[in-house]
């Protein structure tokens, strides 16, 4: 992931109103605990007054937030405005508490890691700076820590200079690790909405094509009896040369009609036979057949190790996913691609092979994953190695199948999908 990518992705997830108000009244009450622990129980002279009112404002704020802030999801201007109103409040009651002295001075960098997971980069890093400006302010400008008249003791300048140092680095290293950890949960959230668009899409075609049934069946009485009456009709009027037209004209039309139902039919028989139950010798063939049809490569189906003939449900996942993986294996060969079937006792399992690069080592880990962007330049196209790979995958999966991406010896790839026996057959 490199930080262009990060800057392309602008939009952060939203913070949800509750989980800040939680986390906002713990940081508050906790400051309240503890300015009254030290003043009262060990008796450190602390400017408590200052202390209650940046306190109570924060409260306020947070009364405001949960009773009279009307959305359910913060904008990331919201969530943006609230995180940098902690970090200066925080950075002011440190101020006033000994500032870098104080061991509490490291929450001053949970305002940037919750910025880093869910807003965007730009809100991050304007944060993030803001943070180091105000651990240096306070470095250097501060009240003193007070103490106690028997606690003495003298912190070393070393000391002062390393603990802004130190935390700069850990809020270098959180905020990497928290905006790489958005960036790639929004990246998921992404590929998940697509592929729930496109199992909406089939199921909204299923639900169209049993519509088209029932008006089928509907229809093929009604036409039936205006069909035979039209023809009785016209017996009877046949020697009117004015209405004997008009009867014609409806008898073609009637029959147009009946024939257009017959066409829908006949495909709503195929669509039934479609989505029930298919071998898996016969999807693969129609599927291997498509892709022939339409490239100039060679496509080799090898069912010869498929013993006998194994009965599966047509789904739309098992479908698409196969389909996907024979798709890029014919899209990065150079000219052929073989499709091997291979059954037993207790496996279902299909091999596809092609003599294209490969799959490229950089990412050899992490294929399956969504937006994969690799290095190589042996690929002509990196399509098909994110998005679609990841729903073709996450498809299979969900069918109970488990894939394997390797590379040959000799050249080129192979995707492996197995099934147990018992979780594909019908």
């Amino acid at each position: 992931m490199n930080l262009p990518d990060l800057f392309k992705n602008e939009e952060g997830l939203q913070l949800e109103k509750k989980t800040l108000v939680i986390l906002r009244w713990i940081a508050i009450i906790g400051q309240l605990i503890t300015i009254y622990i030290v003043y009262f129980y060990f008796n450190f002279k602390l400017p408590v007054l200052y202390c209650s009112l940046i306190i109570f404002f924060g409260g306020i704020t947070n009364i405001y937030l949960q009773f009279w802030f009307k959305k359910n999801e913060l904008s990331t201007l919201d969530s943006t405005f609230f995180l940098f109103y902690d970090l200066f409040q925080l950075t002011f009651l440190l101020f006033l508490t000994g500032g870098i002295k104080n061991p509490f001075v490291i929450f001053l960098i949970v305002p940037s890691i919750i910025s880093s997971t869910l807003l965007t980069l730009k809100n991050t890093l304007m944060l993030g700076f803001s943070t180091i400006l105000f651990l240096l302010m306070i470095s250097f400008y501060h009240l003193p820590l007070p103490h106690p008249g028997t606690l003495h003791f003298h912190v070393p300048d070393y000391y002062l200079y390393s603990v802004p140092i130190a935390l700069v680095i850990v809020l270098t290293f959180l905020t990497y690790f928290g905006v790489r950890f958005g960036f790639e949960s929004r990246k998921r959230a992404q590929a998940l909405k697509e592929l729930e668009l496109i199992l909406a899409k089939e199921q909204e075609l299923e639900s169209i094509g049993l519509q088209a049934a029932a008006a089928v069946h509907s229809l093929g009485t009604p036409l039936s009896t205006i069909t035979v009456i039209a023809k009785e009709l016209k017996k009877d009027i046949e020697q009117n040369p004015k209405y004997s037209k008009d009867m014609d004209l409806l008898l073609s039309q009637a029959k147009r009609c009946s024939e257009i139902l017959k066409k829908i039919s006949k495909a709503q028989i195929e669509d039934d036979k479609f989505i029930s139950e298919v071998t898996i010798q016969n999807l693969l063939v129609e599927i291997t057949r498509s892709f022939q049809e339409v490239s100039k490569k060679k496509i080799i189906l090898n069912l010869d190790k498929a013993k006998k003939e194994i009965l599966i449900e047509r789904s739309v996942e098992i479908t698409y996913g196969i389909r996907n993986f024979i798709g890029n294996a014919v899209k990065f060969s150079k000219n052929e691609v073989r499709v091997n079937l291979d059954s037993s006792s207790k496996e279902v399992t299909i091999g596809i092979l092609d003599d294209g690069p490969g799959f490229p080592e950089d990412i050899s880990q992490r294929i399956g994953q969504p937006y994969i962007v690799t290095r190589s330049s042996n690929l002509k196209s990196k399509a098909g190695l994110g998005l679609g790979t990841f729903i073709g995958k996450t498809l299979l999966e969900r069918k109970k199948a488990s894939l394997n991406f390797s590379n040959l010896e000799k050249g080129g790839a192979m995707v492996k999908i197995v099934w147990n026996t018992s979780d594909i057959r019908v």
